[in-house]
């Protein structure tokens, strides 16, 4: 049987301690090699000559997400709420003493839904806690849980409560399945004659210098199979996400909605003010938001400055109080590429504020995102909105679970949530695999986003992630599959 240099060079290492059963790294130290794959590549010659056999190992390691390791370095939401309560006088033990001590209102109502579930009760406008060692208790196993993982644990040590009710919250903690690989020398591979594994100059290609020469003679070719498997030609087909939006696209015109289409750089002002997104929140810092130097700037005319101004400082006329802080028009007409595509629906409001529509679009959105099995910097959004008088939060969810459903998950289901531009608001969740899986966000926009567009009717807004949708669909575990330039594994996706 001919060996080729990297079965003779692997098989080398591996007589060194003929008994040994070697890992990946055992492999790639010994060998030099610098990639993984020749060790794969060579292991696996190997083993089908009978030369050496291979064992894997199968591990569930559970990962802090980025929320996790935010957890980590300040605290658990809840741990650090329930820090200020027990430092909190009974009478400023309320949603205003809370948002004194600091706490944003993305953070006030998701945390105090978490005190509540740990039996913390609100009395009168008053949080009480009657059993205030059960409830340290839970919170302090919970930050001991998050702490334990490090740099990742293997599943089967968690405890499977905590792994559950984490798997349940955002961004906290992931699970990626491991498969690891050893090999190890068979009897023929330990008895094969050494003379035999001495690295040897293969030619692949007779060239004109070579035959001019007498070096042909002592020269080694490589074997040329006539009869070796050769790929199967593969026609032509759209890319599975491609195929996504178009099946998205045509529910949403079944649905007798229309499709509009937005830019990709835009000011601040629309992509956040706009929105009634706070100028401290952290998700415009450069480090979750992608800002330009060409163009830096974006002009907008005074007067929607003026509204915006007035209505992040004071509230204007909507009957909010604003966040009453100084607006700056300058950081408002920064230009950034957009965050997600509701400014496309902001402004198509803007420019029909007394025409009912129903309208969606789906495009890509860019954020500072750390790339890992469920997150990238760019991705795609879906967004729709419905505008006219009548519109509800029951129109809004039938509309939600009509498209769904005809997306092939009939089992959806809303919860409560908290979103700087929309009151009410809700996730929408569906049942996959047997467990509720949260898709995206929606809600009525606010009087604060409605006002300065020039409407004075109510707007179901809803967005959600095409690429986690995808996963869903196509059943992905890792959002990568996606754009990996893998031809063959890409065919083997469903044709949706």
């Amino acid at each position: 049987m001919p060996l080729n240099n990297n079965q003779r060079r692997m098989l080398r290492v591996m007589h060194g301690d003929a008994e040994r059963t070697w890992s990946l790294n055992d492999l790639l130290e010994a060998t030099g090699w610098a990639d993984q794959v020749h060790v794969a590549g060579a292991g696996k010659e190997l083993a089908e000559d009978g030369l050496a056999e291979i064992s894997e190992s199968h591990s569930s390691m559970v990962y802090l997400g980025k929320e996790g390791a935010s957890a980590v370095e300040n605290g658990l939401l809840e741990a650090r709420i329930w820090k200020w309560y027990e430092g909190a006088d009974d009478s400023n033990r309320n949603m205003a003493g809370l948002f004194s001590a600091g706490f944003e209102r993305n953070e006030a109502g998701p945390g105090v839904g978490l005190l509540k579930a740990l039996g913390v009760s609100v009395q009168g406008g008053i949080f009480v806690a009657e059993n205030k060692k059960s409830v340290a208790k839970l919170i302090a196993s919970r930050s001991e849980f998050i702490e334990s993982i490090g740099k990742g644990v293997d599943l089967a040590e968690l405890d499977s409560e905590m792994i559950k009710h984490f798997s349940n919250r955002k961004n906290l903690i992931f699970i990626e399945e491991i498969t690891t690989r050893t090999w190890a020398l068979t009897d023929a591979g330990k008895n094969i004659d050494e003379s035999k594994l001495v690295n040897i100059e293969l030619i692949g290609e007779v060239t004109p210098e070579l035959l001019q020469g007498e070096n042909w003679r002592d020269v080694e070719y490589k074997a040329f199979d006539v009869n070796a498997p050769a790929p199967i030609p593969m026609g032509g087909r759209p890319h599975p996400m491609q195929s996504l939006i178009e099946r998205i696209r045509s529910v949403f015109l079944e649905m007798g909605f229309s499709e509009i289409e937005g830019d990709y750089v835009q000011s601040a002002g629309w992509n956040m003010d706009a929105l009634y997104i706070p100028q401290s929140h952290p998700a415009r810092t450069m480090q979750d938001t992608f800002y330009l130097s060409n163009p830096e700037k974006i002009e907008l005319d005074e007067k929607t400055l003026n509204i915006w101004s007035a209505v992040h400082e004071y509230g204007h006329d909507t009957g909010s109080r604003g966040w009453g802080s100084t607006f700056d028009k300058e950081e408002s007409q920064k230009a950034l590429l957009r965050t997600h595509t509701t400014v496309n629906t902001v402004k198509y409001i803007s420019q029909n504020p007394n025409h009912p529509c129903r309208v969606f679009g789906i495009g890509r959105v860019f954020r500072q995102e750390t790339i890992d099995r469920t997150h990238l910097p760019e991705f795609h959004q879906i967004e729709g909105i419905i505008h006219e008088p009548d519109a509800n939060l029951s129109m809004l969810i039938t509309t939600l679970k009509t498209f769904y459903t005809k997306m092939g998950y009939p089992d959806v289901r809303v919860r409560p949530a908290y979103f700087p531009y929309t009151e009410p608001s809700v996730e929408v969740e569906v049942l996959w695999r047997g467990e509720w899986l949260e898709l995206g966000g929606s809600g009525i926009f606010r009087p604060e986003v409605t006002e300065p567009l020039g409407t004075e009717w109510p707007v179901c807004a809803w967005g959600m992630g095409l690429e986690r949708l995808a996963m869903l669909v196509l059943e992905l575990n890792d959002i990568r599959e996606l754009y990996q330039p893998d031809l063959e594994r890409l065919s083997r996706m469903p044709i949706l």
